[in-house]
């Protein structure tokens, strides 16, 4: 499944310019469910980070 929004910013992909975003997620987790748009719980080690959507679950580092 392809996703709708944006992780970083939360605006829809079709919307606009996204390089901004994608140059930050290479530092830094998403913080926006990329399937639908909520908030999500991002906790931030420093081994890595996990984030994890009410509906969707848990996403992992790519």
């Amino acid at each position: 499944m392809t996703a709708i929004w944006c992780d970083r910013c939360g605006v829809a992909r079709a919307e606009g310019d996204h390089t901004a975003c994608a140059a930050a997620r290479e530092l830094e987790p998403p913080r926006y469910c990329p399937d639908c748009r909520r908030r999500m719980k991002v906790q931030v080690l420093p081994t890595g980070w996990s984030a994890s959507c009410v509906e969707h679950g848990t996403l992992s580092p790519r």
